[in-house]
């Protein structure tokens, strides 16, 4: 059994579990706002399906450019635009559960309508998803949480057996294993598809285009080199842009802000405490 890790965040209480789960690309942790100072939290966007369930009484709405509103029981699709936490006026608590696209393709029962937009996870799970929020309020520690949210998806995979092909696996794993460093032409070559139907399948499967996804992980990783105080002009080298002003236009197309106000988002610290090992 698990034990849950605390951990003293940027203004937040972070726990982590101790161990890694049963599900390879699933990772959780659990966060809480006692000092109630976030009222609008921007949220920098990273190549996971992001699962937002509130414990205790509605106190954040997580919303996008494109209107969608959505709170309690919310899935962060890959690169919503303009995605924020607001509402924040109460002292805050929830589980933060992270997939990869393809095993969200698998869990959650939907892909292409996760691509770049919020929805509530009721549409995906119905009922179940409410049962779900209702068991992790009522348990008593971090680490009841990470074991009931681990066994749902668990049941989940169970219960809907989607698969993913593997070739569109393959491209995602050279992808996050180059930090999206990669020639989507290569990656057809090696998979031994037509361009066309790469596009079609992986769209399908994670939600957004291969090369979208790629220039997603190159990003995320520049994000957080620049949240570490690294210099803009040695991020770029160094994540395999052109130069600073392709950081500059890549930064402000993803995060919508600049590469300084990048830097200083309290949301990229929180996330180097919660995930420390994913951006290495």
């Amino acid at each position: 059994m698990r034990s849950a890790q605390p951990i003293r965040g940027p203004r937040w209480d972070i726990a982590v579990p101790a161990r890694p789960g049963r599900l390879p690309g699933v990772t959780m942790a659990g966060f809480s706002d006692q000092a109630n100072e976030y009222h609008e939290l921007a949220l920098v966007p990273h190549p996971a399906v992001t699962v937002l369930i509130e414990l205790g009484e509605p106190s954040f709405v997580i919303e996008d450019d494109h209107g969608a509103r959505q709170s309690e029981r919310v899935v962060a699709g890959l690169a919503p635009k303009g995605i924020r936490g607001r509402g924040l006026t109460r002292k805050t608590a929830c589980l933060q559960v992270r997939l990869s696209p393809l095993l969200a393709h698998e869990l959650l029962g939907a892909s292409s309508e996760l691509g770049g937009t919020v929805l509530s996870l009721d549409d995906l799970w119905g009922r179940a998803a409410v049962h779900l929020q209702e068991r992790l309020t009522a348990a008593a520690t971090w680490e009841e949480r990470f074991t009931i949210a681990e066994d749902a998806l668990i049941r989940r995979r169970d219960d809907v057996r989607r698969t993913v092909d593997a070739e569109v696996a393959h491209c995602w794993r050279q992808m996050v294993a180059r930090r999206g460093r990669v020639r989507v032409e290569g990656l057809v070559t090696e998979v031994g598809w037509s361009r066309k139907r790469l596009w079609s399948r992986f769209r399908a499967q994670a939600g957004l285009t291969p090369k979208r996804v790629a220039q997603l992980i190159r990003f995320d990783h520049a994000a957080h080199r620049l949240a570490a105080g690294h210099a803009p002009a040695a991020v770029a080298a160094d994540s395999g842009y052109a130069d600073q002003s392709h950081l500059h236009r890549d930064v402000v197309a993803f995060a919508g802000m600049t590469p300084a106000a990048v830097a200083a988002a309290p949301f990229l610290a929180v996330d180097d405490v919660a995930w420390p090992d994913l951006h290495g």
